[in-house]
């Protein structure tokens, strides 16, 4: 990415699945704090899998801070083997208004 995209606040998105002890571990509330702190918007869910899915877009520097988040911090009693991120893109606009928990 450009110096100018990155000095203008690109927006950025990426899907997420986090692998490990993360469901049944408070693992969606966190997540959901985390991600107002930092002021990024999207979702997070817990499918059958058992893993936790989700969305998160914002400006690239918070979207990177949620990722490390997701990646290495979670839950205090969650115990993250790994995260995937998929289909990380540059938006014009944000798709959500906030940050939510789906069913």
């Amino acid at each position: 990415m450009s110096a100018l995209a990155k000095a203008s606040g690109a927006l950025k998105s990426v899907d997420y699945e986090v692998f490990g002890r993360v469901q049944g571990v408070c693992f969606r509330m966190y997540t959901e704090e985390e991600a107002r702190k930092l002021g990024v918007v999207g979702w997070v869910k817990n499918p059958s899998q058992g893993t936790v899915t989700g969305q998160v877009q914002g400006p690239e520097d918070k979207v990177n801070a949620m990722k490390s988040w997701l990646s290495k911090v979670g839950s205090p009693s969650s115990r993250i083997d790994r995260t995937n991120f998929s289909n990380e893109k540059e938006i014009s606009k944000l798709d959500f208004s906030g940050f939510s928990t789906r069913y």
